[in-house]
Order: C-alpha cells, then structure tokens, then sequence
C-alpha cells in the first residue's frame, strides 16, 4: 500500500503523456482548420501571408438533403467495414492509379462533417470519389439490388430488402430498375423493383461523394 501513491502518479502521468500526444496535439495542429476556396491570394497587409478569394466557393460543401440522409443508411448498412473514404497520395499506393480520386485526401477535406467515415478496411473499393466516376443513379441501384448485376465475381452481398418488388398497375413506373435484358436477377415477367425512400436516400449520397476541388495543401494536378 505504501507505493500506491507511486502508482497512481504513473498512471496519472502515463494516461496525461497519451492524451497530449494523440488528442490534444492532433487538436492543436489541425483544430483550426476550415473550409478554404481552391485559389489563394497574398494578403494585401502581408504579401507573404495567402488569404482565401472573397466571393469564391468554398470547399468542402457538407452534404444536404436527402444525401445527408443517404450517409445515415450508409452507416447503418455497415458499408464502412468494407469501403473506406480516404485517397492514399501517389507514391504511397495506386488510389490515384485506379482512378479512385483525382488527389489525395487530406485533414481539410473532412472539417464539414460530425462523423468522418474513413473506414476500417479495404475489402471493396475506396469510395471517397465516387460521385465522381462515370457511373449513375441507375448503375448504383443495380449494383446495390445484386452486384453481380454489375460486378460479376463481386464480394459485396445484395442489398434486396432496400427495394420493392410490385405488380406492375399499367404502365412500368419510372423509377423501377432497369435490369439487362434476360438477366436472371429481374423480377419475374409483370412485375417491376422500385427502390425504397433508404435506397434512393443512399445512391444520392454516393453520388455526392467528389474530390472534384482544389485546396491549398491538396491541388489537384
């Protein structure tokens, strides 16, 4: 009992060093990051100094809407377990090869949102830039249905439940799915797949995900 005092100050002092070093010092250092316009100007009181374009856009833009919504639905189909949102630079990976965004990704990219989903693996495709590639609102949907539809040999499970399959009351309805012809995952003949309010809500943020914007420390080439 007589090290006790002893021990607690290691403790106290061990878990005071961690705190500094992970958080506090992270804080310090990327804290006071904003949002910044993609080209800078010296400051008229300091040339030296680069101070952003009054009137120009400023990026990142946080998702609103119904894609705000759709990021909910990513988080809750565990999408984040196997797709993560961050582009390695070029010489630490081939992101930028495989045309998973146009540049890296970096601290200020990620100030607009409460929860940033880096990811935790890789076992699908990074999704930082997804919006950003050539594929649409209907390729989305298709590859959430059944991604064999879109991605043979695909490892990512169907995503059936997020959509409806009805009758068809006249004429096809014009959201319903438009599979390939005599594709063996289209529903049966009379019969059409309308996406929920949650599937339409998660392509729309898909397809909100850009790295399509300069930052000062992060220009795209």
């Amino acid at each position: 009992m007589k090290n006790l005092p002893l021990l607690f100050c290691g403790i106290f002092f061990a878990l005071a060093f961690s705190f500094t070093g992970l958080i506090l010092s992270s804080h310090i250092q990327l804290g006071g990051l904003t949002p910044s316009t993609e080209t800078m100007t010296p400051s008229e009181l300091d040339p030296s100094v680069m101070v952003m374009v009054e009137g120009d856009t400023r990026f990142p833009q946080q998702a609103v809407g119904i894609a705000q919504q759709g990021k909910d639905v990513y988080i809750s189909m565990g999408c984040i377990y196997c797709h993560s949102q961050q582009v390695r630079r070029a010489d630490f990976g081939a992101d930028i090869a495989r045309g998973w965004g146009p540049r890296q990704t970096v601290a200020r990219d990620y100030v607009t949102q409460a929860r940033v989903l880096l990811g935790t693996m890789r076992t699908g495709p990074d999704l930082a830039h997804v919006g950003g590639r050539p594929l649409n609102a209907d390729w989305h949907h298709l590859h959430l249905f059944n991604p064999q539809i879109t991605s043979e040999g695909s490892t990512m499970p169907p995503f059936a439940f997020l959509y409806d399959t009805q009758v068809i009351d006249g004429a096809p309805s014009a959201d319903a799915l438009q599979f390939p012809p005599g594709s063996e995952y289209g529903p049966e003949e009379g019969y059409e797949v309308i996406p929920t309010r949650r599937a339409v809500a998660l392509v729309e943020y898909l397809l909100s995900l850009k790295i399509n914007y300069s930052l000062p420390e992060a220009p795209i080439q």
